[in-house]
């Protein structure tokens, strides 16, 4: 019997104060249950000889702080508050490495659609978690199709923000894909151009060139796609974001999708005809080779991206 993830994790961060694991929980009347109203992120904390810490966990915090003000809600603690919480849930259990999960709800208040009389309550949840896609996927890539889905029009509801109730878009794209025996499913937006996946950033490579969809085509600014392109500028590898049709996923050279949770992960096939690296081509090699000599602490973090939890005997947070 295959046991629980959250095993053995004890606190739960909600609303300025850790309380048990048990205890986390909401009431069934609350808005974002019925509505979506929800905003979330997904961050990761690496162990390094140096000790665990947290990758881009600012921006993280930063662009929660964004997606809820666009929905026009304000979040009663700040970024840096946030930050704090974090790592002070991460030494309360312990954690040297895993997924951070922090949410932003509209609680119980108000009923029915208008969502301006409900509280924003704010909860952070850490436990262990390896890669997104398995392991053989970072090494070998994935096979993937283009899916019938299209990606929300960014008229319709802001692609920026990373909303709760916009990834019932992802879930039909990623339950289409799997059911058809694939990794994962490829958007397009409303255009018919390339956008994004599920829950990923969309890089290719051709001619020694990387090209990425522009935030234009209804896709969430990753932070790992932002740091991609910030690796790519260190090897001087150029970077083109341009508006691609679906004809260029089956002429690349190299693609691979990047996120929180799928890191780098490459792609080997798409709708069943490879990719011609059939998987890890050099740039996408080279790429992920960095991102995790970053993240384990095996060289220089030269763009700040890490920040070191501290011990449990340092918490600061008060338990219920």
């Amino acid at each position: 019997m295959a046991t629980s993830p959250f095993e053995g994790v004890r606190w739960v961060w909600m609303n300025g104060k850790l309380v048990p694991f048990e205890q986390a929980n909401i009431h069934v009347m609350t808005h974002a249950l019925h509505y979506g109203s929800a905003w979330f992120e997904g961050i990761r904390c690496y162990d390094s000889p140096r000790g665990p810490a947290v990758f881009r966990l600012h921006e993280h915090m930063d662009r929660l702080v964004m997606s809820c003000r666009m929905y026009r809600g304000e979040l009663p603690f700040t970024v840096d508050e946030l930050c704090q919480a974090t790592l002070d849930t991460l030494a309360a259990n312990e954690l040297t490495y895993g997924y951070i999960r922090p949410i932003a709800f509209r609680g119980f208040g108000s009923v029915g659609v208008n969502p301006l009389g409900c509280p924003i309550d704010v909860a952070i949840v850490v436990w262990p978690w390896g890669a997104y896609l398995g392991e053989e996927a970072l090494k070998n890539g994935i096979d993937v199709c283009v899916s019938s889905w299209r990606r929300t029009s960014s008229e319709s509801m802001p692609s920026f923000a990373k909303a709760a109730g916009g990834y019932l878009n992802s879930q039909l794209i990623k339950m289409e894909a799997v059911l058809a025996g694939y990794a994962e499913g490829i958007a397009l937006d409303q255009d018919g151009f390339l956008s994004e996946g599920s829950g990923e950033n969309l890089f290719l490579v051709k001619d020694d060139t990387l090209y990425t969809p522009p935030l234009s085509c209804s896709l969430l600014p990753g932070i790992t796609r932002d740091s991609v392109i910030h690796m790519a500028a260190d090897f001087g590898i150029p970077v083109r974001e341009e508006r691609m049709g679906r004809n260029m996923l089956y002429a690349c050279d190299e693609m691979f999708l990047t996120g929180t949770a799928a890191e780098i992960t490459p792609v080997k096939s798409v709708d069943r005809i490879p990719v011609r690296s059939n998987g890890a081509g050099p740039i996408t090699r080279r790429l992920q080779d960095r991102f995790f000599a970053i993240v384990h602490g095996e060289i220089e973090d030269r763009h700040g991206w890490l920040m070191p939890v501290p011990s449990a005997s340092s918490v600061s947070a008060e338990r219920a």
